[in-house]
């Protein structure tokens, strides 16, 4: 079983740590090279005119703060990405209080796909950086398609096994894992019959299933298997596609 999760806008920047070794990352041989591209320009933009910067990456006068910490992540202290993610779903998932096994199978179990890094595990040691996959860098393109040509061979063969997809369509099109085998989690609050889609509760929820599924002593083999683990904790609707090439869909209905 592979969990894909996004990144998290919220970042916890480490206090102390060493600084960023691309040759440490998952898929190191495949992804060093994209990698550095994507964080020399970015840096390279941080360091420049601020209203470029403010205006490529999409950032509010209120968030100019991040340019400063783009500017610096060559030498930015660096912790686990699981520590370094602090959003909603990663509140709800809860890394440092789940059990040392837990984790231990987390680490082969998670992955989390990233407009700087491309893709990382959850012991990948990062620093704090503000950039999102819909940002076109200067010399390297719009990130989403960037990294489609790069993850495609990195990941090849990890959609063997289900996978369970908890990312926002922003960061589903940098990875199309095999879909016979891919399910996405939706989430809904449903009120008198109506469905709405909330987004906190969306990224909590995401978060709770997450913790739900890593928690499980022997990961299932099949999207209904997925379904079934589930369905003890949440009400889960299964939808089985109408096409090969279309992926599953849980919803998690919430009232």
């Amino acid at each position: 079983m592979l969990i894909l999760l996004p990144p998290s806008e919220g970042k916890s920047a480490p206090a102390k740590g060493k600084k960023l070794a691309l040759s440490t990352l998952t898929c190191a041989s495949e992804l060093s090279k994209p990698r550095s591209e994507v964080l020399e320009s970015l840096v390279k933009l941080a360091q420049g005119p601020q209203k470029k910067a403010s205006d490529t990456l999409g950032l509010t006068p209120g968030l100019a703060g991040e340019i400063k910490v783009d500017s610096g992540l060559m030498t930015a202290p660096c912790s686990p990405a699981l520590e370094v993610y602090s959003g909603v779903l990663y509140e709800a998932l809860g890394w440092s209080s789940l059990p040392t096994p837990v984790r231990k199978r987390a680490e082969d179990q998670l992955l989390v796909i990233s407009a700087l890094f491309g893709a990382l595990r959850p012991l990948d040691a990062i620093p704090a950086y503000r950039l999102s996959m819909d940002v076109t860098l200067p010399r390297v393109g719009g990130l989403s398609a960037f990294w489609k040509k790069h993850l495609s061979i990195a990941l090849a063969g990890l959609d063997s096994a289900p996978v369970i997809d908890m990312r926002s369509q922003t960061y589903a099109t940098a990875w199309v894992p095999n879909p016979a085998n891919t399910a996405q989690v939706h989430v809904f609050l449903e009120k008198n019959g109506k469905r709405s889609v909330i987004s906190h509760m969306a990224k909590l929820t995401r978060g709770e299933v997450a913790r739900e599924l890593l928690l499980q002593s022997k990961a299932p083999t099949s999207i209904a298997g997925v379904a079934k683990v589930l369905s003890k904790k949440f009400e889960v609707e299964h939808e089985v596609p109408s096409s090969p090439k279309k992926p599953h869909c849980l919803n998690i209905i919430l009232r």
